[in-house]
């Protein structure tokens, strides 16, 4: 995996020079996973936007379209079904804060089979992921460890944390198919966040429930969200509503440091239409 799969922009002029998309991406009536619905996706227009990034406290802009969204997604889950053999009903505690590759370690556990612990008991995990301000919690797991420094354009380590796995090092060299092992039952546990446990379809039919209050309407919506990941909330608006409705998220990791002015700067030249923070 090398940068120029990550996609920055020129400015509000270039955005609005793009293209209208080829398709508009729409729920299958068969998705019953947070990983169907990455598929769905995929295959309806797999140039348009997905998820863009945004970290107010290192100036950082990332922008994912839907495909290079799931290639991260199929190395992911291929690094954590093949090297730290995950399997369905294994429990991954994800020790990160509200950020893309947060989101695509989401997708990936989907992918697998594994319940998504997030901010879970490392000791009670069989794998930990964890970003740089979390090391010494995630040593508490017994299992296998992953580090992500969270550095731009997914950057490693400048020297890799004893005892854990560089993610941004391992995860290159990954598989771009991914298929799992054993097939995924979307009624088994998929999701634990603030103490509240989802299987997959619940996950899904959740998403898709709440977007309209969320303000999402449909293909084409595009959610503004500085919400923590560490909440059904957040993990909706940042992540799996948009997903549900073909929309997209702009996802702001510490958007207190704007002020308004920037705020509404962003929410104009990112074409947003709903908001949450």
């Amino acid at each position: 995996m090398c940068r120029k799969t990550f996609r920055r922009t020129g400015g509000a002029t270039a955005r609005r020079a793009r293209p209208p998309a080829r398709t508009l991406c729409r729920v299958n009536a068969t998705d019953r996973t947070p990983a169907d619905l990455l598929t769905s996706a995929l295959a309806a227009d797999p140039g348009r936007p997905l998820v863009t990034f945004y970290d107010d406290a290192t100036g950082e802009r990332v922008e994912l379209s839907v495909a290079t969204f799931a290639n991260w997604v199929a190395k992911t889950a291929n690094l954590l079904q093949g090297d730290l053999s995950a399997g369905p009903g294994d429990r991954v505690a994800l020790l990160l804060p509200a950020h893309w590759q947060t989101a695509v370690w989401l997708l990936a556990c989907s992918s697998v089979g594994a319940v998504a612990d997030v901010a879970g008991d490392p000791a009670a995990a069989d794998v930990v992921v964890s970003g740089p301000d979390s090391l010494e919690a995630a040593r508490a797991c017994r299992g296998e460890r992953v580090a992500l420094a969270l550095r731009p354009l997914g950057g490693r380590f400048p020297q890799p944390p004893d005892g854990f796995l560089d993610y941004a090092v391992e995860v290159p060299g990954q598989g771009d198919r991914f298929a799992p092992f054993a097939p995924v039952d979307p009624e088994e546990p998929a999701l634990i966040v603030a103490g509240r446990e989802f299987s997959g379809a619940e996950v899904v039919e959740r998403a898709s429930a709440q977007a309209p209050s969320l303000g999402l309407t449909g293909p084409g919506s595009r959610l503004l969200s500085g919400l923590p990941y560490d909440t059904w909330e957040g993990l909706g608006a940042g992540l799996f509503s948009p997903l549900a409705v073909g929309g997209s998220v702009v996802l702001c990791r510490n958007l207190e440091r704007l002020d308004e002015d920037r705020f509404a700067k962003r929410v104009e030249s990112e074409r947003v239409t709903a908001v949450r923070r």
